[in-house]
């Protein structure tokens, strides 16, 4: 190195060594030489710009906005709730009884709406979650990018279409046309709990069952587009060195697609499942879901979820006390899905962090 690039310190070091001495010593003399200083740490060096300050200001802002407009939605339920909640002559959280037409006798529980939510939501997210895996994995992995494109585009126009159009077809051409269909799962598996006969038996038409296929249809749209997002994030030199290596195509999807896109295909599912808990529910499973006695914990029984029972009563919120009843099963339903989220928020964080 010459010595227009040696640093003052080490300059002055070679000086004090003799020329005729050993490289050993040159050596020792140059590692007892001073460091340069280095630059501390707590001194700023960029100046912070004023835009970058305005827009981390109003980022800021927003996000407060967000959870405190969340907080408040959960304070008024909670408070609207309490006096139907006092005046409540069973228990809330374990009786199957819904009795809210007398103000001054009221009688209601959630169980039976919490059994019904829950079910239908599962049925819908176990359908649609492999047939949106492999629409994605058609997508990104196999079709020819102009009917990709065409393709995606048919996908999302699912997401436009009202609920009530979903519940109409679910009921008037779905049914009908899977009857053979469910009676014969009905009459096949009955030993199986889950496929037992119902409580609107024989009629297999307004059922649990049903439902989760037509809110599977409306959830293919939301875990499509998100997990075909994230496939096509797979980095480049992964894919390229495993095709290197003599991969074929379904080597290359198991080993670097899925490993890298199973995060954000987790979480599309949960969010999935956090809109077909109330959102889409309210207009589409009301037309579909007869009321039946108690749930039995079978796919082929008939009820009512949390947003179809709001919205079939809706009629009976003149009261405020009665009203107060509907307005709790609100508030659980708003817990459930805020669980949920909450989960899938948890899993996609363990995921990145595996």
């Amino acid at each position: 190195m010459s010595d227009n690039h040696r640093s003052p310190d080490r300059a002055v070091g070679l000086a004090r060594t003799p020329a005729n001495a050993s490289p050993e010593d040159k050596i020792s003399e140059l590692s007892a030489a001073p460091a340069p200083p280095k630059p501390q740490p707590g001194k700023k060096t960029a100046k912070v710009r004023p835009g970058d300050r305005i827009f981390k200001n109003l980022t800021t802002g927003a996000g407060i906005f967000v959870v405190a407009l969340i907080a408040l939605i959960g304070i008024f339920l909670l408070v609207q709730a309490i006096p139907a909640l006092k005046a409540d002559k069973v228990g809330f959280l374990t009786s199957r009884a819904w009795s809210t037409g007398d103000p001054t006798n009221l009688s209601f529980g959630i169980l039976d709406l919490l059994e019904v939510t829950v079910t239908t939501s599962l049925v819908a997210l176990v359908l649609a979650m492999p047939v949106s895996l492999g629409i994605a994995l058609f997508l990104t992995q196999y079709a020819p990018k102009k009917l990709a494109r065409a393709f995606a585009y048919v996908i999302d126009l699912l997401a436009a279409v009202p609920s009530i159009i979903f519940g109409l077809w679910g009921i008037l051409v779905l049914a009908p046309a899977i009857e053979p269909f469910s009676q014969w799962i009905n009459s096949t598996f009955s030993w199986f709990p889950l496929l037992a006969p119902g409580n609107v038996a024989p009629s297999v038409r307004g059922t649990i069952f049903t439902a989760g296929i037509v809110l599977a249809v409306m959830l293919l749209p939301i875990i499509t587009s998100l997990t075909k997002e994230v496939f096509e994030r797979t980095p480049t030199p992964h894919v390229e060195a495993a095709l290197a290596l003599g991969a074929t195509r379904w080597e290359v999807i198991r080993t670097t697609v899925l490993p890298f896109g199973k995060a954000g295909y987790i979480g599309a599912s949960m969010l999935g499942l956090g809109r077909a808990l109330g959102e889409t529910i309210a207009l589409a499973v009301i037309l579909l879901i007869p009321q039946g006695r108690n749930f039995d914990w079978s796919i082929f029984d008939g009820g009512a979820t949390f947003a179809s029972k709001i919205a079939a009563n809706y009629s009976e919120f003149n009261n405020a006390t009665s009203a107060g009843a509907y307005i709790a099963a609100g508030l659980v339903l708003f817990l459930l899905t805020f669980v949920v989220n909450f989960a899938a928020r948890a899993i996609v964080g363990e995921k990145k962090g595996d």
